[in-house]
C-alpha cells in the first residue's frame, strides 16, 4: 500500500484548476523560495508548528513531551528541534489549539476516499482533483499512483508543480495528469539561484517538454514586488509562454498570509516588505502584447 506525507486536503478549492476541486498538498520541497506562502511544506517529514500568541504557558505540553524537546525558557515553551519527533503529544495536551502537526502519512486509498466526497462538485462544475504541495513529485511514487487511482475514478487531474524534477517521473505522471499548473518564479538563471537555491535550467527544459507532450499547461507567474515583478521579466515570460505555443497565464498577486507560519516553525521570513502596488493592468498589457489569454488568480 503506497503512502506519502500530506499536509493538508482542502476541499471546495476554486483556485487550483478549472471548476470545484479537492487540492491535494504534499509536503517535501526542493525549492526554498524567499517568499514562500506555505513554509511548513518544505520539509518533507512531519513537524511541529507553535503559534505563541494562541499559548497560554500552561506547560502541559513540556509535561507530556516524549522525547524532552520542549522545555520552559522565561514562561515560554521552546522546542529543541533536534530531539523533536513530531510525536503529537504536545498538540493533544494543549487546551488553547497553540500547537498543531503539519503533514501525516496516508495511504492512496485514504486520499481518494476523501477526493470522491466531493464527485458531485466535480461533475457539475468540470472540476476534480489537484495535487500540489510543496512539490508533489518530491514524493514521486506516491504521486504516480495517487494521481493514477483519480483517473481509474473517472476525475480531472491537475498537477500543480514548479517543474524541478526529474523528466523520467514527470513523463510517467503526465500519463495520468489533464490539466498542468507550471509556477514559473524567474526567467534569469542567476536570480532564479538567488531567489529559490536553485537555477532554472531544469525547470524551463521541462517545460518545453510538457509543453510538447500534448498535455494542457497554464503558466503561473507569483508576482513578488521588487524581487520578479519587472517588466523585463514579464515580458520575458509571455516570449516564452507564447514561444512554446501555450495559451494561458495566471498572475498570482503577492501576500503576506503565511509570514505566521515561519515564526511558528522557528524560522524567519526573509521578504522585505514591498507591498506597493502591482500595477497588474500593466503586467497584463505586457503579457497580452504575446497574445496570451490572463488570469489573475
Amino acid at each position: 500500500m503506497t503512502k506519502g506525507v500530506v499536509y493538508n486536503i482542502q476541499r471546495l478549492s476554486l483556485h487550483d484548476g478549472p471548476g470545484i476541486r479537492t487540492t491535494v498538498f504534499l509536503k517535501g520541497c526542493p525549492l526554498r523560495c524567499l517568499w514562500c506562502g506555505n513554509p511548513e511544506s518544505q520539509n518533507p517529514a512531519p513537524e511541529m508548528l507553535y503559534f505563541e500568541d494562541q499559548c497560554q504557558r500552561c506547560g502541559n505540553c513540556v509535561a507530556v513531551c516524549p522525547n524532552g524537546a520542549l522545555s520552559l525558557q522565561d514562561e515560554i515553551p521552546r522546542c529543541d528541534r533536534t530531539k523533536c519527533q513530531a510525536s503529537g503529544a504536545c498538540v493533544e495536551a494543549c487546551p488553547h489549539d497553540a500547537r498543531s502537526i503539519s503533514g501525516r502519512l496516508l495511504s492512496v486509498e485514504e486520499v481518494i476516499k476523501v477526493v470522491k466526497k466531493d464527485r458531485i462538485y466535480y461533475q457539475n462544475s468540470d472540476g476534480g482533483m489537484t495535487v500540489s504541495g510543496g512539490e508533489p513529485t518530491a514524493q514521486p511514487d506516491f504521486l504516480l499512483e495517487l494521481m493514477k487511482a483519480a483517473q481509474e475514478e473517472y476525475l480531472h487531474t491537475c498537477l500543480d508543480t514548479c517543474g524541478f524534477a526529474k523528466w523520467e517521473t514527470l513523463k510517467k505522471v503526465l500519463e495520468y495528469t489533464n490539466l498542468v499548473l507550471f509556477d514559473c518564479k524567474h526567467l534569469d538563471p542567476a536570480e532564479h539561484q538567488r531567489l529559490t537555491g536553485v537555477d532554472n535550467n531544469l525547470i524551463l527544459e521541462n517545460l518545453e517538454k510538457i509543453a510538447k507532450s500534448g498535455v494542457r499547461v497554464r503558466v503561473r507567474l507569483p508576482l513578488i514586488p521588487g524581487y520578479n515583478d519587472s517588466e523585463s521579466n514579464i515580458s520575458k515570460t509571455g516570449q516564452l509562454v507564447h514561444r512554446l505555443g501555450l495559451k494561458d497565464i495566471d498572475l498570482i498577486p503577492y501576500h503576506i498570509l503565511g509570514a505566521n507560519k515561519y515564526r511558528a516553525i522557528d524560522r524567519e521570513y526573509q521578504v522585505e516588505d514591498k507591498r506597493a502596488p502591482h500595477m497588474i493592468d500593466d503586467k497584463v498589457k505586457i503579457l497580452k502584447s504575446f497574445a496570451l489569454q490572463v488570469s489573475i488568480n
